[in-house]
């Protein structure tokens, strides 16, 4: 079944172009700003009024003339300078609500056109632990991806995580030196970022151990026993530390999406081969590049993407290459989403322009940068500890739950500690991913312990606490009475609150049809803010408990649909629910 706004989209299109004969008009349809505006508004007929050299609003009454009203429009309007104004049957919109209060599943259809979708998210650096710069990527993708599946999409998860390259060798080198006891390992990888940062140190100072760090590169690649062994305990462990941030998140995230870096290595000869075969390979300063027209420098000179260094090593855009071709053949992919700092940006460009040059891609299979801004502390620079080192992700949610924990107990205290926690964990969480979901995703942000934790505005707080609040509204109605409107009771219309409450509530289809195509889940986050606000509106200007049986029954049966949605929605966007706060 199609949206709301698809099928008017579908109907005022359609009239256009009969009016305007002119073929595939667009009816450019969007939420009404006001309600005194109606629900939609039609604003396409002056740019094809404008082709015409016809007076917009004799167009758009024309256009008027063409539409019937019926069961779904109330009427249609002429409005402005040529607007056209829809207002939405009042009966539909109650017998819509009714229809769907017990089969929400029904509110959102499956899309009748599904696609393969593989999007690449997270990705972290298994020579280090996770750190804040990995947030991001991290619930931006496993939101897009909850959103995508519900929309029916084959949705393939890939974690394209670091674990191949030079500084491998450093690690396996240094934990030699520093343990001969293969037992020990969990325990000198305990802190995963120390580790790292005393091996770095010792590259960086110490020629001769550096000169044994690129030997171990070398017998790794080269498949030697005791390195490789070394490597997958190493690799192992530090799994064991992202898993353990996924956990913390509700990432669904599996061993089975990772598709490391080492993956790929034995497919990098056949990328340069075949890059060779096209004509597209330069050898410049020893290392064989691509050079492609469009991508040129400020002194207009060509800008090269590298794919094999002079000593015969390659790079990370060979990977790329390599896993474009993966995704694009072995697993069909229509779409790939790459969930990655904007500040990559230009390598995607020339990457995604290789692949297609080089025929590693269909045509028809879009590749997409789905990119991020940075997460800042308030004085502007790269969110970081106090002594400038970057803030393992783990500990930065532990200090979410713990600041969450302090406010649910002060506010309160009467809750027992287990159930304290329990909420703290949920809001904690939910408060940090919220936070960067609700802004646009394409800015840089304030990282702010105060707002994101505050119980008013645009918080995950405050919607969890809509959520309670309702839930506890269901929970204080008479007995009998929650049975009572799963089957029999109907959804009226007797006020604009109440009118207004069901439009928001049957947009969620569009919302998300709209998030699947431009990847901003802070649509998603505007949408459920707007939602509680009107549910606020709704119950103080409509008595639920104190009004007679018939109302009472239709307004439970509409908190009901609200409560539904809101949980939805929050666990689109990986947040928990609550019963109480």
């Amino acid at each position: 079944m199609a949206t709301i706004r698809e099928t008017l989209d579908q109907l005022i299109s359609d009239a256009l172009s009969q009016v305007s004969g002119i073929a595939d008009c667009q009816a450019i349809l969007v939420p009404a700003s006001r309600p005194e505006f109606g629900d939609y508004q039609a604003n396409g007929v002056m740019s094809i009024a404008k082709q015409l050299k016809k007076n917009p609003r004799e167009l758009a009454a024309a256009v008027c003339d063409r539409l019937e009203s019926g069961e779904l429009v109330d009427h249609f309007e002429v409005a402005g300078p040529g607007f056209i104004n829809i207002h939405l049957s009042d009966n539909w919109l109650a017998s819509r609500a009714t229809a769907l209060l017990d089969n929400q599943a029904e509110l959102v259809q499956q899309t009748a056109r599904p696609e393969t979708i593989v999007v690449d998210y997270s990705s972290p650096n298994l020579a280090k632990e996770m750190h804040v710069g990995h947030l991001r990527g991290t619930i931006i993708g496993d939101s897009l991806v909850r959103i995508l599946e519900r929309l029916g999409h084959q949705v393939i998860r890939q974690n394209h995580v670091g674990d191949w390259g030079t500084q491998f060798g450093m690690l396996l080198a240094y934990l030699q030196q520093v343990s001969d006891d293969l037992d020990s390992l969990s325990t000198e990888l305990e802190d995963l970022e120390a580790f790292y940062r005393a091996a770095k140190e010792k590259f960086d100072a110490d020629p001769e151990f550096a000169n044994q760090a690129r030997n171990s590169v070398v017998r790794l690649q080269g498949g030697d026993e005791q390195s490789l062994m070394l490597w997958h305990r190493f690799i192992e462990e530090s799994l064991r530390h992202c898993e353990a941030v996924y956990d913390k998140l509700q990432i669904r995230m599996r061993r089975s999406d990772l598709r490391a870096e080492s993956f790929y290595n034995d497919s990098l000869p056949g990328i340069i081969s075949e890059l060779e075969k096209q004509d597209l390979l330069t050898v410049s300063q020893g290392a064989s590049c691509v050079f492609l027209p469009e991508f040129q420098g400020k002194e207009n000179e060509p800008l090269p993407l590298i794919v094999q260094k002079s000593d015969g090593g390659y790079l990370y855009a060979t990977t790329d290459l390599a896993a474009i071709r993966f995704r694009a053949t072995e697993l069909a992919a229509e779409r790939v989403l790459y969930v990655v700092d904007a500040r990559q940006g230009l390598h995607f460009q020339q990457v995604f322009a290789v692949a297609r040059a080089a025929g590693f891609v269909a045509p028809e299979c879009r590749l997409e940068h789905v990119a991020y801004g940075t997460m800042m502390g308030k004085d502007g620079k790269p969110f970081k500890t106090r002594s400038g080192g970057l803030i393992k992700l783990i500990d930065l949610l532990d200090e979410a739950v713990r600041r969450a924990f302090d406010l649910v107990s002060a506010r309160s205290p009467e809750l027992d500690e287990e159930t304290r926690r329990e909420i703290a964990d949920k809001v904690g969480i939910g408060a940090v991913k919220y936070a960067d979901l609700s802004k646009n995703r394409t800015s840089d942000y304030v990282f702010d312990w105060d707002s994101m934790l505050a119980l008013d505005g645009n918080t995950a707080p405050y919607l969890l606490y809509a959520y309670t609040r309702i839930r506890s509204i269901l929970r204080r109605q008479e007995d009998g009475a929650e049975a009572s409107i799963t089957a029999t009771s109907a959804i009226a219309i007797t006020t604009a609150e109440e009118r207004q409450l069901i439009v928001k509530l049957l947009r969620l289809p569009e919302i998300l049809q709209t998030v699947a195509t431009d990847y901003y889940p802070s649509h998603l986050c505007t949408y459920l803010f707007e939602l509680a606000g009107l549910f606020m509106r709704f119950y103080e200007a409509c008595p639920i408990l104190k009004a007679e049986p018939p109302v009472r029954a239709s307004r439970l049966a509409l908190a009901r649909f609200t409560a539904a949605t809101l949980s939805e929605g929050l666990d689109l966007l990986g947040l928990e629910t609550l019963e109480q706060m």
